[in-house]
This record gives C-alpha cells, structure tokens and sequence, in this order.
C-alpha cells in the first residue's frame, strides 16, 4: 500500500511540473513571431530562389540542345544515311562511315553489322538533295491542283 501511495505521488509531481512548464511556456513569446510570420522579404526570396531554379533548368536544356548536334566522332565522318524499321523495336540502319557504308540492324540491347557495302548506294549528299526535290516537286504539284480545282 505504501508503494502505490508512492507511485501516485509521484505521478503526481510529475503532471503538476508539466503543467507549470506549459503555462510558463505560453507566457513567453518570441519577438520576431509575434508581429509578422511570412513578410514580403521572405516571398521575394522565394520567388528570386525559384526564378534562379527555372532559368538554370532552361539553361541546361539549351545547352544540351546545342551540344547534342555534336556528331559522335571527332570528324564528323559518321552519318546515318537512312533505315527502315523491320519490327516493334528493331530497325536496319544504313550508316555512312567515312567512305565506307554499313548496314546495320539494331535491336534493343544489340546491333549487329549486316553487310559491308563495296561501293556506297548512296552519298549523303545525294540523299538530301533527292529529298528535298521531291518534296519540292510534291508541293508544286500540290499547290498546282488546289489551284486548279
């Protein structure tokens, strides 16, 4: 009996101390919370943060556009001429190293060499300016029949 007297006792104390902290707790006030939480100093440093945030984010994204034109070797002789896709995810790339030309098939995970060409099928060249007068000769040809009709 006389340790459960002595266990409440002091369960006592330790609540009344408890309460006293708390009350004197809610007396004292800190200066710098009580006038202004948030002010217009801590919005402008947000957004400035933010702004600084976004601009090295379009930095960055510029900067590997630019740079990801770079070809792959230091003198830019290798091209992909053309490919056709075969499958879901596998494709045969034409791809034009210096003067030799490579068909290749790519496949997730692999590319084999299919063929060494002897003798190019095509120079890069002769790629672009046979796109180009084809697409040319497609839009006379279009521009011409809406004209007409």
């Amino acid at each position: 009996m006389r340790t459960l007297i002595s266990f409440f006792m002091f369960l006592y104390a330790q609540v009344s101390f408890a309460a006293v902290a708390v009350d004197s707790a809610k007396e004292k006030v800190i200066p710098s919370l009580s006038s202004e939480p948030v002010g217009l100093g801590s919005y402008l440093q947000m957004f400035f943060g933010l702004f600084i945030v976004v601009g090295l984010i379009v930095g960055m994204a510029w900067f590997m556009r630019r740079m990801g034109s770079m070809s792959g070797m230091s003198a830019g002789n290798l091209k992909v001429v053309g490919g056709v896709s075969v499958g879901q995810r596998e494709r045969i790339v034409l791809v034009q190293a210096g003067e030799t030309q490579l068909l290749v098939g790519v496949a997730p995970g692999e590319i084999r060499t299919l063929h060494v060409m002897d003798e190019p099928i095509v120079t890069t060249t002769q790629a672009n300016t046979n796109v180009t007068s084809g697409f040319a000769e497609k839009l006379h040809a279009a521009i011409k029949n809406r004209g007409g009709a």
